[in-house]
Formats: C-alpha cells, structure tokens, sequence
C-alpha cells in the first residue's frame, strides 16, 4: 500500500513547476494521509476479526469439548461391550475344548485300565492262579455235591434192595460225589450190622 501510495504521489509531482511543487506537495501530504487512515482501518478491523474469532473458538471450543467427551464415552462402552462379548466366547470356546479333553482323557484312561486287567489276567493265568470266575465256577460245583450228599444222607435206611439204587445213583452223580456216597453206605452197613448183634 505503501508503495502505491509513493507511486501516486511521484506522479503528481511529475505534473509542473513551483506551483505545481506546492500543489503536489500538498496532494502527497493529502495521499499519505488518506493512506494512513486506510492502514489504520484495516489494521484495526484486523485486530477486531482476531477478537471476534478469538471470542467464537472460545464458545466453540466448550461445546466442541463437550462433544468429544460424549464421543469418547460412546466409544469406551462400546469397546467394553465387545470386549466383554470377546472374553465371553473365548471363555465358552475354552470350557467346550476343556471338556472334549476331559472325555479324551477319560477315554484314554477308560482304554489303559482295560488293557492293564487283560495283561495281569493273562499273567495270572499263565502263573496258575485262579480267577474270579474260576472260584466261583468252583463253589458252584461245591454247593452241588454238597446238595447230593444231603440228599443221600438223608434217603431212609431199607431193605438190601437199596443196593440197586445204589447203582444207579453211582452212575449220575459227579466222582466225588460218588465218593461221599460210598463213604455214607459204608456207614449204614455198620449201623445195620450193630442193630443185628442187639
């Protein structure tokens, strides 16, 4: 501005001789005048847009504060939401493969169990040691000669006829019932005989 301003006033002092001199003399001092007042203006309505612009970032500036602290809290409980959403599927997914390895496990130990009992029952066996099942396949055999020889106790004493069933009942019972039958006979002929010496 300055500097159109010097431009202007070298023009009209360009213009003619002592009156002219004067005359633009006092057009320049008329020019750097209007100049100066136009600086003023303009650096003053500067100064009041800086004020203005100043005092509008300050109210903008509180609601735009207020605006981000909402936006941020909307943010925090939606990240809390899906974090806790995350951390509840991993925890399902985790409880569902702890499970699985739980019946893996199970089985497996289910599996070892079984194999360890067949290979000591086939070491025992091998040694001639009993089983379970052979005991009582045992007692079983053991109640029924019992039962035999109760009944044949208990058959009343007769005539020699008897010796006949004898027989027969040698020939159905098992070899050791056959044996307490004979041992059970032996005796009755004794009783018999005494009762006859009487």
């Amino acid at each position: 501005m300055l500097k159109k301003a010097k431009a202007k006033l070298a023009e009209e002092s360009g213009g003619g001789a002592d009156g002219g001199a004067e005359k633009s003399k006092e057009a320049t001092m008329d020019t750097a005048k209007e100049m100066a007042q136009t600086v003023l203006d303009s650096s003053h309505q500067i100064w009041l847009a800086g004020l203005g612009a100043f005092s509008q970032a300050k109210q903008e500036g509180a609601k735009l504060f207020e605006t981000l602290v909402k936006q941020g809290e909307n943010l925090q409980d939606r990240t809390k939401r899906a974090a806790s959403e995350t951390a509840a599927v991993a925890r399902e997914a985790a409880t569902v493969k702890a499970k699985e390895m739980q019946q893996m496990a199970g089985g497996t130990w289910d599996k070892l169990e079984q194999v360890f009992e067949d290979r000591v029952a086939r070491t025992l066996s091998k040694l001639g040691v009993y089983t379970q099942n052979d005991v009582q396949q045992l007692a079983k055999r053991v109640d029924e000669l019992a039962a035999a020889v109760n009944q044949l106790v208990k058959a009343p004493a007769g005539p020699k006829k008897v010796a006949p069933a004898k027989r027969a009942a040698k020939k159905h019972a098992p070899p050791a019932a056959s044996n307490a039958v004979k041992g059970a006979s032996g005796r009755r002929a004794a009783k018999s005989a005494k009762r006859a010496e009487k």
